[in-house]
């Protein structure tokens, strides 16, 4: 039975020697292509910037009008665009108008990088059981995964700053757009598909005019999900240099300032409700004109 008393301290002692194996490899990964990294990740990083520049440095009232004409047009409805003003004006009042500013144009900046690569993922998953069983395991993993363990490895590659935050934001919020889309194609009536194949059209003619518009309000509520995703992490992501109303609050934790704590994070949840009512609407606005559509 001696073994079997050893045999505890044996497994920790190969676990931690295989951590000190991956540690090393990692580190010499990052010292011999972190800056190669650096180098692919500036376009990412310059489109971050000028996005934040333009929200910040146009006057307010531009901006706001702005956002207040693609919530009437995501929308139609004049309550959300008024609830938009009202919170926006309350932001600028209290002092928080560059902050929020910086944070949605993180979200803005994470949210196209999430439909640009969460798109065709779900697109291929759609069309291949094979590639749904290979890729829904990691997603699972990846919504399982504590936020906070995403910063590790993107830390360690790539530094303290902005992009770092952003990649990590992109891949805690990228798994709803995946799997939305994968499950927006795949509920496209099979009698639609049949018909389309009837006339004569191609795999991707039937995509792109059949299953994608179909799919869309689908889709949406995945791209809701996933700014709320990506705005939850902002606020995390602040601890590794990202800009916006994170840092407030990161510093009220800190310093146990109340106040400010409090009216940033209610900064945060004003334009959580922002995105979440236009985005909604939007949605249900294509789903009514879908059932009009095809009857």
């Amino acid at each position: 039975m001696s073994w079997l008393q050893d045999f505890p301290a044996l497994g920790a002692e190969k676990l931690s020697l295989l951590r000190r194996t991956i540690d090393a490899g990692f580190r010499q990964f990052t010292r011999e292509y972190g800056s190669v990294l650096e180098q692919v990740f500036e376009p990412l990083k310059q489109f971050l910037l000028f996005s934040e520049r333009l929200l910040t440095q146009t006057p307010w009232p531009i901006v706001m009008g702005v956002i207040a004409l693609i919530a009437w047009l995501a929308s139609r409805s004049w309550k959300v665009v008024v609830g938009t003003v009202i919170t926006l004006a309350a932001i600028g009042y209290f002092g928080m108008w560059d902050d929020t500013m910086k944070t949605i144009s993180m979200i803005f900046v994470c949210t196209v990088v999430a439909i640009a690569l969460g798109l065709p993922i779900g697109i291929v998953m759609s069309r291949s059981d094979r590639m749904q069983r290979i890729v829904n395991p990691v997603l699972d993993v990846m919504q399982t995964m504590p936020s906070f363990v995403y910063l590790i490895p993107v830390v360690m590659l790539l530094g303290i700053g902005r992009v770092p935050g952003l990649i990590a934001v992109v891949i805690y919020a990228i798994p709803p757009v995946i799997r939305f889309t994968d499950l927006g194609i795949r509920l496209v009536d099979k009698d639609l598909l049949e018909a389309a194949d009837a006339f004569g059209s191609s795999a991707w003619q039937k995509m792109r005019q059949v299953q994608l518009p179909l799919a869309l309000p689908t889709i949406m509520a995945g791209i809701n999900q996933t700014i709320m995703l990506s705005l939850a992490m902002v606020v995390i992501a602040s601890m590794i240099g990202v800009q916006g109303l994170g840092q407030p609050v990161l510093r009220a934790i800190t310093n146990q300032y109340f106040t400010m704590g409090l009216f940033n994070g209610l900064a945060i949840v004003g334009i959580a409700i922002i995105f979440d009512r236009v985005s909604q609407a939007y949605g249900k606005r294509l789903q009514r004109h879908l059932e009009v559509q095809h009857g």
